[in-house]
């Protein structure tokens, strides 16, 4: 992999047509060793969030021991890079051969379900193994109410009645038993945490079966750009957020179960940039050559504003407008589909042009892991950089939270 100070400095040199994604091994040490000194239990990383070899390697050797993991692929993906890490499979709905092989192929004695059919395929598969139940952890999670950038009690988790037959059921037939929950991704409102463990105690009292530990799921916040137009929201920081989660969890009573978290964004966000070049400006629309069906899905969908800043190709001899101007400009991705728009606009210099690269921060969270290959398209380039995106000259633009005509 090719190393460079900075994305301008790659830009530059290696004059990209394709987009290239600008990888900081550093940073991405830093903020897990950072979640996982403020975190006072077992810190599992989300694999879903970003699985590419490079970044599970670099965990392992920044000291995180487990992952949570939801597919065969994931499995494998971590047993190649971290053969001694441990596995969390925490999707709670799943095919009886994927329990199967988990729990035979990968050792995993950690899993999470929803529904009584989960505990029967599970049960299937242990008697058939000759398992002993009493060697796995099997979390029940529960459905929680929230706002954050995505909702995810929408799809799983049991009602809290449910949940206490769930956990009844698990340790009749000799299972440890936990309580999971997942209050959504990227966080909007802190007592989020705090009304899931209320329900998560409501489900512990009424169940009367001991707790083998409490999964908090993710959902912490990572740092992101704001539009300078508009109020910066004031948010808690992540050391904020982890002392409130600390108090919550002790004024519930949770403070003397093992805990677990599974942070994903939180961590790898600021670990990647992805340099993306202008292919056609036509008036105030900008066309690169990545987008929604590629690396931006998650700004568009998740309403995510993503800090940019602007790298002038100097073969660009005349240019018109004034660089300090900074104006808003739609921008469409590279696909022939016509909803590869984003939602909201990039402010750059209005010199802007086409051949110009724009260096997008902070898109290590899902960006890779949901690309498709649309039209033929497949951002698929990485480089090394020493410089965290932070720490460049300021942003010249920004993803606007605020819509614009055409």
């Amino acid at each position: 992999m090719q190393r460079f100070d900075d994305a301008r400095h790659a830009a530059l040199e290696m004059r990209p047509d394709q987009p290239v994604y600008c990888f900081r091994p550093e940073v991405l040490k830093a903020d897990a060793r950072r979640f996982m000194a403020l975190f006072s239990g077992k810190t599992a990383y989300a694999v879903k969030t970003n699985g590419e070899p490079m970044v599970l390697k670099t965990l392992a050797e920044a000291g995180v021991r487990a992952f949570d993991v939801a597919s065969p692929a994931e499995f494998a993906a971590v047993r190649g890079v971290a053969p001694d890490a441990e596995m969390l499979y925490m999707h709670p709905v799943k095919a009886q051969s994927d329990i199967r092989l988990a729990l035979e192929g990968y050792g995993i004695r950690t899993i999470a379900v929803d529904h009584e059919d989960e505990v029967t395929k599970l049960t299937r598969v242990v008697r058939a193994l000759d398992v002993d139940p009493g060697g796995l952890t099997v979390f029940v999670r529960l459905q929680t109410k929230g706002h954050a950038a995505y909702e995810l009690s929408k799809k799983f988790g049991a009602a809290p009645a449910q949940a206490v037959e769930l956990l009844r059921r698990l340790a009749r037939t000799g299972y440890r038993v936990g309580l999971c929950f997942h209050v959504g991704s990227q966080i909007e409102d802190p007592d989020t945490y705090e009304r899931a463990l209320a329900s998560a105690d409501w489900v512990r009292n009424r169940a009367g079966v001991p707790l083998a530990a409490l999964d908090v799921g993710g959902g912490f916040p990572a740092e992101y750009g704001h539009d300078p137009n508009r109020r910066k929201p004031v948010l808690p920081s992540l050391e904020e957020i982890m002392a409130r989660l600390d108090a919550d969890i002790a004024e519930w009573g949770f403070d003397d179960l093992p805990l677990v978290a599974e942070p994903g964004r939180v961590i790898v966000a600021r670990a990647f940039s992805l340099i993306v070049r202008v292919l056609l400006r036509k008036g105030r629309r900008l066309y690169i050559n990545d987008g929604i069906w590629a690396s931006l899905s998650d700004s568009w969908t998740g309403k995510i504003t993503l800090p940019a800043r602007f790298i002038a190709d100097p073969a660009i001899r005349s240019r018109n407008g004034d660089p300090a101007n900074i104006v808003p400009f739609r921008v469409c991705g590279a696909t022939c589909d016509s909803v590869d728009i984003l939602s909201r606009p990039f402010w750059l210099p209005e010199t802007v042009d086409t051949g110009d690269w724009i260096e997008i921060g902070h898109i290590g969270a899902y960006s890779m892991a949901l690309r498709t290959r649309f039209n033929g398209f497949y951002p698929d380039t990485f480089v090394e950089v020493t410089t965290p995106f932070d720490e460049g000259s300021a942003p010249e633009g920004f993803a606007s939270l605020e819509t614009m005509a055409d």
